[in-house]
C-alpha cells in the first residue's frame, strides 16, 4: 500500500534537511552538507511493513514551481495523501511563498480534494522575536491564505524535539489501524500495570500509537530554548515553553506533553552515536526513582516503550508480563 507524500516550499526552507534528519538519521550537524533539490526527488519509504512512504522532495526554485503548477500538474498533484508546505520562519519573499503555496491548494483541490494539509513554519530556531508570538501571527496569516481549507500548521525546527512532533502527527494519519493500535496497547499496558505505551517506527522513530488517548488536534511550536505543547483553536494554538513545562511540579509522575517527541529525538541521537563507535542500537532499560522504563523490539518494523510507576515491578516483569 503506498500513500504519496508531497513535500513543497520555496528553495533554502529546510526541506531537504528535515527530509535527511528523519529518514536518513542524518544529525542537524550535517545537514549544511546537503546540496539544494533538483527538481523532484522521490524516495519510497517502508514504514511498518507494508506501508510504503512514496515521498516526493520537490525542488522550490522559482523554475521548478512553475513547471509543476503547469505542464506537470496532473503529475504533481495527482493520487496525493498529504502534502507539507513549508515557510521559512524569517522569509523575505512571504508574498511570493504564499502566491506559489495557493496555486499549489488549488491544484490538490483539483487533482487530490481528499489530501490533508499540513503546513511547517521551519527553522524556529532563527526566529527573531518571541517564538510563540511568531507562531500565532505566521499561523493567522496562512490560515486566512488557506481559505476554506482544513490545515493543520506546526512550529518546528531541526534542532530540537519539534519536527518529531510534526512529523508523527503526519505519518500517523496516513496509518489505517492507528485506533486499533493504540487499543491493543491499551492492553498491554493494563498487563504490565504500565503508565503508558507507546510505539514507535524503527528507522524513524516515530510515534505510530499510544496506550493513552491522543489530545486534541494541536501545535506543537518547539524551538531551541522554547519546546511547547498547545491549546487548540480550530486548526489554529498557542503553546507553552518548555521553560514553563520543566518547571518543578509537586506530582513526581506528571508525564511532559513533549514526552513522545523528546524520546524519539533522544533515541536517535544515541542511535547516532552508537553508529559512530560501530555498534548497533538494540534496547534500552532505565530504572529511576520516578519510574521504570523499558525501549525493545516488538516487531521487525517497531519498537515499544513501555513505562512503569510502580516501584516494585522491575524490567522483568516488563519483559514478561505473567511474572509480574
Amino acid at each position: 500500500m503506498k500513500k504519496k507524500v508531497l513535500l513543497m516550499g520555496a528553495s533554502g526552507s529546510g526541506k531537504t534537511s528535515m527530509r535527511s534528519l528523519i529518514f536518513s538519521n542524518n544529525p542537524a550537524s550535517l545537514t549544511s552538507r546537503l546540496g539544494a533539490t533538483i527538481d523532484v526527488e522521490q524516495n519510497h519509504v517502508r514504514f511498518l511493513g507494508d506501508l510504503i512512504l512514496n515521498l516526493w522532495d520537490c525542488g522550490g526554485q522559482d523554475a521548478f514551481m512553475d513547471s509543476y503548477l503547469s505542464i506537470q500538474q496532473s503529475t504533481i498533484f495527482q493520487h496525493v495523501g498529504v502534502m507539507i508546505y513549508v515557510f521559512e520562519v524569517e522569509t523575505r519573499n512571504m508574498e511570493k511563498d504564499l502566491v506559489y503555496y495557493k496555486a499549489c491548494l488549488a491544484a490538490l483541490k483539483k487533482f487530490s480534494p481528499n489530501a490533508a494539509v499540513f503546513l511547517l513554519v521551519h527553522k524556529m530556531d532563527l526566529a527573531r522575536g518571541p517564538k510563540l508570538e511568531t507562531l500565532a501571527r505566521k499561523t493567522k496569516e496562512l490560515k486566512e491564505a488557506s481559505g476554506d481549507a482544513e490545515i493543520t500548521v506546526f512550529g518546528t525546527s531541526i534542532y530540537d524535539e519539534s519536527l518529531y512532533n510534526a512529523w508523527s502527527r503526519i505519518v500517523h494519519i496516513l496509518i489505517p489501524n492507528a485506533s486499533v493500535l493504540s487499543r491493543h496497547l491499551a492492553k498491554l499496558a493494563a498487563a504490565c500495570s504500565a503508565a503508558e505505551v507507546v510505539l514507535f517506527e524503527r528507522t524513524t522513530f516515530l510515534v505510530i500509537a499510544t496506550s493513552t488517548p491522543p489530545p486534541p488536534p494541536q501545535i506543537a511550536s518547539s524551538v531551541a530554548s522554547a519546546s511547547s505543547s498547545s491549546k487548540t483553536n480550530g486548526h489554529t494554538s498557542v503553546g507553552t515553553s518548555r521553560e514553563d513545562e520543566d518547571e518543578v511540579d509537586p506530582d513526581p509522575h506528571k508525564m511532559a506533553p513533549t514526552r513522545y517527541e523528546r524520546t524519539s529525538e533522544l533515541i536517535k541521537a544515541f542511535k547516532y552515536s552508537c553508529a559512530r563507535v560501530r555498534e548497533e542500537f538494540h534496547a534500552l532499560e532505565m530504572e529511576l526513582p520516578e519510574f521504570t522504563a523499558v525501549l525493545d523490539e516488538l516487531t521487525r518494523n517497531t519498537y515499544v516503550l513501555i513505562v512503569v510507576h510502580d516501584p516494585t515491578i522491575g524490567t522483568r516483569c516488563i519483559q514478561h508480563p505473567s511474572l509480574a
